[in-house]
């Protein structure tokens, strides 16, 4: 079997990452997660390619791993007639297995659909069995998880979407601290296969290397057939994770 990081001497092997919708979806800093998955892949031996994909763009024939942010409403509403186009390759991938991140707007477009709060329904693709309404109420502030699978996920939520889940996709994590999916479900994010949809902002890899380490892992295994880890936690994330942790909402 091929070993997913190239052994000393030997050529490393790519991943290719597409960047999904950064024009229109990147706020709060969400390019970060793509930063963060072109550093942690590297420290795995890996040689990290990006393309960005935005509205006409093609994909790649060549897709390892998606990551997606957040937007203002009419970003949503640029990209969304986008997706519709797309739908059918983006829930073919989803179901071979391609890791998926989608933060906060592409979140709710990758679900059923999402209701503004004026009243405006925007179709989603149905990769995530979730659906948004739109709410009055701003969940705002930093926010911890536990999460059987990648321990404490820390972050930061700015959205008044209140998000549903089907018994299609499962949690990402139980909410220790801050809002969640929804003020009362006392959950975050959703997950189906390979994809993981969540709220969290901060940006939300560099501070939660595990997560990095899923999707680059999945990768990996997807395309070369195995992944051995080589990059660890440094001082630097460890101490981010803890200052995020002891501020206020």
């Amino acid at each position: 079997m091929v070993s997913a990081a190239a052994a000393v001497g030997e050529t490393p092997q790519e991943l290719v990452i597409v960047s999904l919708y950064p024009r229109d979806m990147n706020i709060y800093g969400d390019r970060g997660n793509v930063l963060a998955i072109e550093r942690r892949a590297t420290a795995h031996g890996f040689v990290p390619r990006v393309v960005e994909v935005n509205p006409g763009d093609p994909l790649p024939e060549t897709i390892d791993l998606i990551v997606g942010g957040g937007g203002q409403d009419s970003g949503q509403g640029r990209v969304a007639a986008d997706l519709a186009l797309r739908a059918d390759q983006f829930r073919a991938l989803a179901d071979d297995g391609v890791p998926m991140l989608m933060i906060c707007g592409l979140y709710q477009l990758f679900g059923h659909r999402f209701v503004t709060h004026t009243g405006e329904e925007l179709a989603g693709i149905g990769v995530l069995d979730v659906e948004t309404r739109g709410g009055s109420e701003r969940m705002i502030g930093n926010i911890v998880l536990d999460t059987a699978e990648f321990g404490e996920i820390i972050g930061y939520e700015n959205h008044s979407g209140n998000t549903t889940l089907g018994p299609g996709s499962t949690p990402l994590g139980r909410v220790v601290q801050g809002a969640g999916n929804n003020p009362n479900d006392g959950v975050e994010g959703a997950r189906s296969n390979n994809v993981i949809g969540s709220y969290l902002h901060g940006s939300l890899l560099p501070k939660n290397p595990a997560l990095s380490d899923f999707l680059i892992g999945e990768a990996a295994r997807r395309r070369y057939g195995s992944f051995e880890p080589r990059a660890e936690l440094n001082e630097t994330v460890r101490r981010a994770r803890e200052s995020a942790k002891r501020r206020p909402r």
